[in-house]
């Protein structure tokens, strides 16, 4: 029973130590969205809150319920970018089941156009 604890320890060890390597190599892994007028611009993490939110003066035509919606529509789109950006940076060294078993699911595979790959 020690050896397979001793294993399974080196195990996450070694996976720990290739993603943090690799996460060095990528940089911050991020997702960013824009509406389709570029009003709104929103850059996110995985799992995270976004890091930035940018409103033209244009959007602010839409109302705040409208603004407001879209930004959140432009949010859930930037993480969703994220969390594909992080299941390819993490590909070779983590089991995708392994982070959407945390959450962190990948999703379609789009440009920066929005034309899925």
């Amino acid at each position: 029973m020690d050896d397979d604890v001793q294993r399974a320890a080196r195990k996450v060890r070694d996976v720990e130590q290739a993603v943090s390597e690799h996460v060095t190599r990528s940089g911050p892994i991020t997702g960013r969205a824009s509406s389709p007028d570029g009003a709104v611009t929103v850059v996110a993490t995985p799992g995270g809150p976004p890091r930035q939110v940018t409103v033209s003066p244009a959007a602010l035509r839409m109302g705040p319920q409208g603004l407001a919606a879209e930004i959140m529509r432009i949010a859930d789109k930037a993480q969703r970018n994220a969390n594909t950006r992080l299941h390819q940076t993490l590909d070779r060294v983590v089991d995708p089941r392994e982070l959407t078993a945390l959450g962190v699911e990948r999703g379609q595979d789009e440009d920066d156009f929005g034309w899925q790959r």
